[in-house]
């Protein structure tokens, strides 16, 4: 009875601790399973598709994600007007790689339409377009990718917000209407305004190398 009562009393305090704010995040992932999750897998030459489970699997508690074939993991559900927060890193052994998280996802194609929020090694922060011509986010035109039409690079930090590799990166992205607003390890890297969109699957992205991501969390904000 005093080990029940002591456990009970620990859990309290432990929820006691914890900031209001982060109560109100809901898991995307338990830790345990890609449950509420599914799979857009690019096809082979023939038009052959590979067993996600060989892409995408759990590991010590985080997801891991081989990055071949490229393709995404996809919430099963739509999201609009949310606070989204997840943890992400490269292996220590390697050489960092390309990956990120794609808000709004609208249909089945293995790069959908959506607006990238970038995990590039280096280059965390940008935005990347996967949107139809006549669909938009508006982003400052002074960071404008002058090599590539729909990407925007990020609002450049004084210092570096990436950690070294092997550690772990947190990010948070806030969808309001069809506004977004990308923090990474705590700073506003980039913003767009008006996005055609304002609700969709939310995806993370297998693109060629390694990566894991852990404490992926949702909160609604209306």
């Amino acid at each position: 009875m005093r080990a029940s009562l002591l456990s009970v009393a620990i859990g309290t305090a432990l929820a006691a601790a914890l900031p209001a704010a982060d109560a109100e995040f809901v898991p995307l992932f338990d830790g345990n399973s890609l449950d509420g999750w599914g799979y857009i897998v690019k096809p082979d030459k023939d038009g052959n598709r590979a067993d996600p489970k060989l892409t995408w699997s759990v590991t010590d508690g985080y997801i891991r994600c081989t990055g071949k074939p490229n393709g995404c993991m996809v919430t099963s559900k739509d999201y609009g007007d949310y606070a989204l927060k997840l943890k992400w890193r490269f292996p220590a052994e390697g050489k960092g790689g390309n990956t990120g998280v794609l808000l709004h996802v609208q249909d089945e194609k293995y790069w959908p339409t959506s607006i990238e929020a970038q995990l590039l090694t280096g280059r965390a922060g940008d935005f990347l377009l996967n949107l139809p011509p006549d669909t938009k986010l508006e982003v400052e035109k002074s960071r404008h990718d002058p090599k590539l039409e729909r990407r925007y690079l990020r609002i450049e930090p004084k210092e570096p917000v990436e950690k070294p590799l092997g550690e772990w990166n947190a990010c948070e992205i806030t969808c309001t209407g069809g506004d977004i607003v990308f923090v990474v390890n705590g700073v506003n890297v980039n913003e767009g305004k008006n996005c055609s969109f304002t609700k969709g699957r939310i995806a993370l992205q297998s693109e060629g190398a390694e990566v894991h991501f852990k404490d992926i969390a949702i909160k609604k904000l209306k």
